[in-house]
């Protein structure tokens, strides 16, 4: 009876040890910089994203926020130096809507996207607009489907990887619009706009906050925007349904990600510094110049969020037989 009582008194006392060190670890965190490993490259709708909030983010926390471009294979490269990091904090991924599409298209992946990786918060929500070369002679939507059926395979779209969201953007809506099209995976996006303004590739799904200079400068021709409704940024471009493709909706979100190990009192300041930054007039402005709005959620929510996504991300991948 002692010895039960005894182990009762040292569990007890453990955990609040536990508990006291979780604490003041998240009350002194961070003591130095903190990475934001971004899965693209720079000049990438993600990479906007995540100076756009590092930047404010970094005078709350106390400290820099560096950002780290790791861009290669769809995201997979920066995600899987994310999960074998120190689960301390100071190492955070920064993926798109990407991330919930790779387990399904790279067999090989060597992290586990649910088990290796929590989501913290979605940075934001912002459209792909479809996007092609001014020299090209299709005014719509409905000229470039003409286009591509007339000639199934020969026209081509860029995307910024396999794997990444403009991957599956261009692949929900191939599958919805019935066309045919050589899929060219670039390293990035501002890789892939240059091919397209170049007339190398044929079309698209480009992040708007990418985008949106060039259409409005001329270089580039914008036929849509994938989210379900228009965006403020470019009033008078329809959305793919209205241009007459149903279902081909897709929304393209940002989001900061940890190594799941990570203690839930610091998954918990992230979340809250990144609603206070999120709050921010400097950073409201930017985002609406972007056609970006944000999407918080508590990491939980997040997770579930992720995990919803991946089940759509399963049946698109599975529909278009989509392989790296």
């Amino acid at each position: 009876m002692q010895f039960s009582k005894f182990s009762f008194l040292k569990s007890a006392v453990a955990m609040s040890l536990i508990s006291l060190s979780t604490m003041t670890l998240a009350q002194t965190y961070p003591t130095k910089p903190v990475h934001f490993v971004v899965a693209f490259t720079a000049g990438s709708g993600t990479d906007i994203i995540a100076r756009a909030v590092g930047d404010v983010m970094s005078g709350s926390l106390g400290q820099p926020i560096i950002i780290d471009n790791k861009p290669g294979a769809g995201g997979t490269i920066a995600a899987s130096q994310v999960a074998k990091s120190d689960p301390d904090g100071y190492n955070l991924l920064v993926h798109s809507a990407g991330h919930a599409l790779n387990p399904f298209i790279y067999p090989s992946l060597n992290y586990d996207t649910l088990k290796d990786l929590t989501g913290v918060i979605p940075l934001a929500a912002l459209p792909n607009v479809l996007v092609v070369s001014p020299n090209k002679p299709w005014k719509t939507v409905a000229d470039l489907i003409a286009a591509t059926k007339e000639k199934p395979g020969e026209l081509n779209y860029a995307s910024a990887g396999v794997g990444s969201a403009t991957h599956m953007n261009a692949e929900k809506f191939n599958l919805y619009a019935g066309i045919k099209a050589t899929h060219v995976p670039y390293k990035g996006t501002p890789e892939a706009i240059s091919d397209v303004i170049g007339g190398r590739a044929d079309w698209y799904f480009a992040p708007l906050s990418s985008a949106l200079p060039l259409i409005q400068g001329g270089k580039l021709k914008a036929l849509a925007v994938s989210t379900p409704k228009r965006t403020s940024a470019l009033p008078n471009v329809p959305t793919t349904v209205e241009a007459g493709v149903p279902n081909s909706d897709y929304v393209f979100w940002v989001g900061l990600i940890a190594p799941s190990a990570t203690s839930p009192a610091i998954i918990k300041k992230l979340n809250d510094e990144v609603l206070k930054t999120l709050n921010n007039q400097e950073v409201k402005d930017r985002f609406a110049k972007l056609g970006a709005e944000p999407l918080p959620m508590s990491p939980e929510a997040f997770n579930t969020f992720i995990k919803a996504e991946m089940e759509v991300a399963s049946k698109i991948s599975k529909a278009a037989n989509l392989k790296n």
